[in-house]
């Protein structure tokens, strides 16, 4: 009787320890969805930061604040005020590439590139918040991805990745990591760089574009963590390490440390294009990775994604010879994982999950999340003449040029999603639009808009083309509007379901009509846009080629996303 009472209470207390284990809070994957590729982050005390690429978008480079690596909250911008960054010329998919985020004795320092423009730089800030200073140029580090690596001697130094050795690559994508001493108080770089690696792990395989490198110290060895293999479906995180700071660094024998490249295309809810990592260790000595990774959407072998590279975060572990080793029990990226640290708050504006956020313009200027296409020069918005509504001017400047036009953005965060917005506007002839656009690049967009065609307000569905002579747009739908539409309000709507869109309209508040549906969403996913950005939905602006006088005013923008992963 005794033994049985002792294995049933062995029994009850290995049930109730699972019991207990499945309770174990979790996260949901990815940490910043969306549109967030190439995160760097710091840890300074028990705060983290963390920061991603913005290619043409404005403010540039988001700084984000955590303290469980979980719930980040934008603080800021670092680069947002128009002396830091003129992007006038610029393609939608460069300009700002890969921050690398750094802090050292009482300062903040954080290196990028501004492609097609004046190349690498650095910029400070005592609070991450900002101010940031302006940007002071490298010139003489010539290529991408720079990230700052501060010894414990007082030592600092500059990695990046650049040009084959004698600038005569030997195949597509030879690339090289190269290292400058760097002086950290002049902000400048110091004597003659050093080639670290030179194409990437395995040189007889001819491995491609090695990139986005960051140093770590530990245990006496000095880690070498760059991306290989570019950043789509063969992206992976590979590492090197050395006693000294300038190698030889050695590769580990089983690179990768992460990759979902050999994963089963036709796997349900995959994620792809894994990589461009950075690593952590929190205070109770556990270390975590971000990078970078993709989310399609049906059919998943085709990889059609809309939302962009997005942040993910996974656990690392270091094996008894002192590897680091990410997502080391699964070999898919997970969705959900034990959380690092207790949860510290519910966010304001969340930044994953399931959500929905509405906007009423009610403050005297825009929350962080929003973006503009290339830097505003002229005050074309306004959000104080009409308490309650954002007032946009209409430019003649559109969204296939290179200059800042009229339009305020939003990340697409999800595969399943909806973007509405209520306007008055009253066009004066049929050159003047306004209205709702889900865009992707210069040639691949649709706008929802309202304007007139003869005599008759409409609301039309536009999608974008090569045609120069047409402002890139060709119509896809018209609808003749009530004529007690003067001066009402209309609300417009679009919906994606992962590959398709659908196109609403309402003349009377909650009142939709479908104008259109079944539209081609994968015309604006990454695959074939061939771009670095993600999809944003945005109230966007314009007179066709002829100066107005024209405004519109936005009273509410909502956007709520919905996917199956979110848990």
């Amino acid at each position: 009787m005794k033994n049985f009472l002792l294995r049933s209470i062995a029994v009850c207390l290995f049930s109730f320890t699972a019991i207990i284990a499945q309770q174990k809070p979790t996260f949901n994957n990815p940490i910043l969805a969306g549109f967030y590729p190439d995160p760097s982050l710091v840890k300074v005390g028990s705060d983290y930061y963390l920061v991603n690429s913005t290619f043409a978008y404005y403010p540039g480079i988001p700084i984000f604040h955590s303290k469980d690596l979980i719930s980040w909250e934008q603080i800021g911008n670092v680069l947002d005020r128009p002396e830091q960054l003129n992007l006038d010329g610029f393609g939608v998919s460069r300009a700002i590439f890969a921050p690398a985020i750094k802090y050292y004795k009482g300062i903040f320092y954080l290196t990028c590139t501004l492609v097609d423009g004046g190349g690498n730089f650095v910029v400070t800030a005592k609070n991450p918040a900002g101010p940031w200073s302006n940007p002071v140029w490298l010139p003489q580090v010539n290529g991408i991805d720079p990230s700052l690596f501060f010894d414990d001697n007082g030592k600092a130094y500059l990695i990046y990745n650049s040009d084959a050795p004698d600038n005569k690559p030997l195949y597509e994508g030879h690339r090289t990591i190269r290292m400058y001493d760097f002086d950290y108080k002049e902000l400048k770089v110091v004597g003659v760089n050093k080639i670290l690696v030179n194409g990437g792990v395995d040189f007889s395989k001819k491995p491609i574009w090695i990139e986005g490198p960051h140093i770590y110290k530990r245990n006496g060895f000095y880690y070498l963590i760059p991306a290989e293999g570019g950043t789509a479906e063969d992206h992976s995180q590979v590492v090197f390490r050395s006693k000294n700071v300038d190698g030889p660094f050695v590769p580990w024998e089983k690179n990768p440390i992460l990759t979902q490249r050999n994963l089963d295309p036709k796997s349900k809810n995959p994620v792809t294009c894994t990589g461009h990592s950075a690593l952590v260790e929190t205070d109770k000595g556990d270390w975590w990775a971000i990078f970078l990774a993709c989310r399609p959407y049906e059919p998943f072998e085709e990889n059609y994604y809309n939302t962009g590279r997005e942040t993910f975060l996974a656990p690392v572990k270091w094996t008894d010879d002192g590897w680091p080793i990410i997502n080391p029990d699964y070999k898919e990226v997970q969705f959900s994982y034990p959380v690092p640290i207790s949860p510290q708050k519910k966010l304001e504006i969340p930044l994953n999950g399931n959500f929905t956020l509405r906007e009423d313009f009610t403050k005297n200027k825009l929350p962080l999340y929003w973006i503009f296409l290339r830097t505003p020069h002229e005050k074309w918005f306004d959000l104080s003449e009409k308490p309650g509504f954002l007032k946009m001017k209409l430019l003649t400047a559109n969204v296939s040029g290179t200059v800042n036009p009229s339009f305020v953005a939003r990340r697409q965060q999800h595969q399943n999603a909806v973007a509405s917005t209520s306007f008055s506007f009253e066009p004066k002839s049929e050159n003047e639009k306004a209205g709702l656009i889900v865009f992707h690049n210069e040639e691949h967009f649709y706008y929802l808009c309202k304007s007139k065609e003869g005599n008759d307000y409409v609301v039309q569905l536009y999608k974008s083309n090569a045609d120069k002579q047409n402002n890139n747009m060709e119509l896809i739908s018209s609808q003749k509007l009530s004529n007690e539409i003067t001066g009402k309000n209309l609300e417009l709507k679009i919906k994606v379901e992962g590959k398709d869109f659908s196109f609403y309209y309402s003349q009377k508040p909650g009142e939709w009509i479908l104008l259109k549906d079944k539209i081609d969403a994968s015309f604006l996913s990454v695959k074939k846009a061939w771009a670095f950005v993600g999809s944003v939905f945005a109230m966007y602006t314009k007179s066709l080629g002829v100066p107005s006088s024209s405004s519109a005013y936005f009273d509410w923008f909502e956007y709520s996303g919905n996917d199956s992963t979110n848990k």
